[in-house]
């Protein structure tokens, strides 16, 4: 009975009932489509204020700008050029290998944009018109139209300017923190109904188009980790590389934490034992408390990966046109959309939905053929990003002189030889998420009053 408590455990209950519904009875299967189109509606109200609580909490927690500020500079450059990367490789597979195509799905007009309505807003897509789009008519309007890229703007500018003015006991910043928390509960409500909206949107995609459906997704999925296999072991290895250890000490580091995020398919869980793990491994504690928890923000490699692939795959799967003019303009909006949220599953998805909202070139509708997998796909999302920032924290801090490569052997070598060590991180492992919130607030406190 436990464990059916799980939610990956009733996600694939769900999956099943909808696949037998699908091929039993298509034309039933097939109403069962409002189940998935709620559950995608319920995440996707939730972004802004996500971004917007994420992005001012991180950037006003930063005090000692005179610390941080070169670190600041190295830390965004690594995340921009990482992560950019995660999109490249995710839209270069699913350009060459082309799992979508042949599925021929015909998404309702209602979900789908015509062809010459999206030929229409590709044509206005100059660089000046992007950078205008940016600047919204008023700030409530950003949130009510659900424009993200304006969203993130707004967030931009208001942490900057609580970093700047805000007092450590500054009763806004509570705010948002305790806003902050809320917004993470109702995300943990409504993941709760992700069982019932996975079974209606793969019930209603079985219907519509039958078990071939299956075959598809299964080639999407199957791309999707070689892809991130391939980031793993090359792209961060080179990194690592760099830093004179190799990826496969790194991901003995952290195999405890890599387990955690395995079972939940959600990062978080993973954060309070990383920034008190990696101090002890070699990395200064003012470098730790900094990338790590930006890191988390704004470096999601595995997210990026993920939601290149899964755009172009929704072209591909809806017959949609999508040239590599528009690719590149929605790869654009990824390199801001893929960042400033959150790492719980289905973080990715959320995402993706608002980007497509946004860009208007592909049918909102194929997001319904994804949800089914969203599980599968945001594990290897989470798993991506947790190593990624593990690898950005080691990188950064060798960048900047911080990283005692000695010390990481010597507690690498202490860490295997501790037999009892797996059995304590699994009695604690129910206390991780509770605590996660106290040990970021201790680590940020320490870098904002470090002093050169």
């Amino acid at each position: 009975m436990k464990l059916l408590r799980q939610l990956y455990i009733q996600v694939l209950i769900g999956l099943a009932l909808a696949a037998v519904l699908g091929f039993t009875a298509p034309a039933t299967a097939v109403k069962m489509k409002p189940l998935g189109d709620g559950f995608i509606a319920l995440l996707r109200m939730l972004l802004g204020p996500i971004i917007l609580v994420t992005v001012v909490h991180g950037l006003a927690s930063v005090k000692d700008m005179r610390r941080l500020g070169r670190l600041g500079a190295k830390s965004l450059l690594y995340f921009e050029v990482v992560s950019t990367l995660g999109i490249v490789v995710g839209a270069i597979a699913v350009n060459v290998f082309k799992p979508g195509v042949g599925l021929h799905a015909k998404l309702d007009m209602a979900m789908a944009p015509n062809i010459a309505g999206v030929s229409a807003v590709a044509g206005k897509l100059t660089v000046v018109n992007f950078l205008l789009s940016i600047i919204p008519t008023t700030m409530v309007d950003a949130f009510a139209s659900g424009a993200i890229l304006q969203v993130l703007f707004i967030s931009l500018l208001v942490g900057i300017a609580l970093m700047l003015t805000a007092k450590p006991d500054s009763v806004i910043l509570r705010g948002i923190a305790e806003f902050q928390t809320v917004l993470f509960k109702i995300i943990g409500f409504i993941m709760r109904l992700a069982p019932l909206g996975a079974f209606g949107a793969m019930a209603a995609a079985i219907g519509s188009f039958g078990g071939t459906t299956l075959v598809y997704l299964g080639r999407m999925i199957l791309l999707y980790y070689a892809s991130c296999l391939f980031f793993i072991f090359v792209i961060f290895a080179i990194i690592t590389k760099w830093t004179g250890i190799t990826i496969f000490q790194v991901l003995k580091l952290i195999k405890e934490e890599i387990l955690l995020v395995f079972g939940t398919a959600s990062g978080e869980v993973a954060f309070p034992r990383l920034i008190e793990k990696l101090p002890k491994a070699g990395c200064e504690e003012a470098v730790v408390g900094f990338v790590l928890p930006a890191g988390y923000s704004f470096n999601l490699d595995g997210t990026g990966i993920q939601m290149a692939l899964s755009a172009v795959f929704i072209a591909q799967v809806t017959d949609t046109p999508f040239p590599l003019s528009q690719q590149l303009a929605l790869f654009a909006v990824l390199l801001f959309t893929s960042k400033g949220g959150t790492t719980v599953a289905g973080g990715a998805f959320i995402k993706l939905a608002a980007t497509l909202q946004s860009m208007r070139t592909l049918p909102l509708g194929g997001l319904g053929l994804l949800l089914g997998v969203d599980r599968f796909m945001a594990t290897g999302s989470a798993l991506t990003n947790m190593i990624g920032n593990t690898v950005a924290v080691l990188a950064i801090a060798k960048w900047e002189k911080a990283f005692d490569r000695d010390k990481f052997y010597r507690f690498l070598a202490a860490q295997s030889a501790d037999a009892i060590r797996p059995a304590v991180a699994a009695s604690h492992g129910i206390n991780l998420q509770a605590t996660a919130g106290s040990v970021a607030e201790q680590a940020t406190t320490s870098v904002a009053t470090d002093k050169d």
